[in-house]
């Protein structure tokens, strides 16, 4: 079922608050706020370590994963800590460069592998046609470029959640309805472990529970592809 931020006995706001037994005085919507954001952040770090082939992302975004950079010329480090929403972009997933009728894909290297010398990677001048991820949103092109190309990158990733505010009120988070309830016990449990109240074992439990539902969701979740058996390696001694 999905769930929204708050609505009358049914959001997550007061569906917490029901759960830990508080009114509103004793736990003002902020912090609920504060506890849902933070279970947010478990849930895209667990989806993006464990979904690796269908790249999870939050569906409140109104953008898709991807942006868009200038090629300058005789600058090959390049690094993007947002998107154009302003939401932190966690870790690339590719780079492709505009050779002037399609974004033509960058290959990922490494340039400390033998068949690189890390001393000139990115050092000569020429046409881009590989990177190296230095870190999870900075790269180095193996190139160069000899001309300044507008928009010439366009780059992919993943990124934060959609954050909930104070203010929101139809507002569901924006994973499967099946991991909704998360975010309800999450925040009880919260109000139980700072008010010191008598259910924070059994909310303790529950919470348990949700974060085994999120790693089997994301264990069960491509049911679509192929299971191909393949011989194990056999290491000889």
């Amino acid at each position: 079922m999905s769930i929204v931020f708050s609505a009358t006995n049914a959001g997550i706001v007061e569906q917490s608050r029901s759960l830990a037994r508080v009114d509103s005085t004793q736990w003002p919507t902020q912090k609920i706020v504060n506890s849902a954001n933070n279970w947010l952040d478990f849930l895209t770090g667990y989806a993006i370590g464990a979904d690796k082939r269908f790249q999870w992302d939050d569906t409140n975004h109104t953008k898709l994963p991807e942006g868009t950079a200038e090629l300058t010329i005789n600058v090959s480090d390049y690094s993007w800590l947002t998107d154009e929403q302003g939401n932190s972009i966690i870790t690339l997933t590719g780079v492709s460069r505009y050779d002037g009728t399609y974004y033509q894909p960058l290959k990922l290297v490494d340039r400390k592998d033998p068949n690189y010398d890390p001393a000139t990677f990115g050092m000569v001048t020429g046409t881009p046609s590989e990177y190296d991820k230095i870190a999870d949103n900075i790269i180095r092109l193996d190139k160069r470029p000899s001309a300044t190309v507008a928009s010439g990158l366009k780059f992919y990733f993943q990124r934060t959640g959609s954050y909930f505010v104070a203010g929101d009120t139809t507002k569901s988070p924006g994973v499967s309805p099946l991991l909704h309830r998360g975010f309800v016990i999450a925040s009880a449990y919260d109000i139980a472990l700072t008010l010191g109240l008598s259910n924070l074992q059994a909310l303790g439990v529950e919470r348990e529970k949700e974060e085994q539902k999120v790693i089997q969701y994301f264990t069960d979740r491509n049911q679509d592809e192929r299971k191909i058996m393949t011989m194990a390696k056999i290491l000889y001694i």
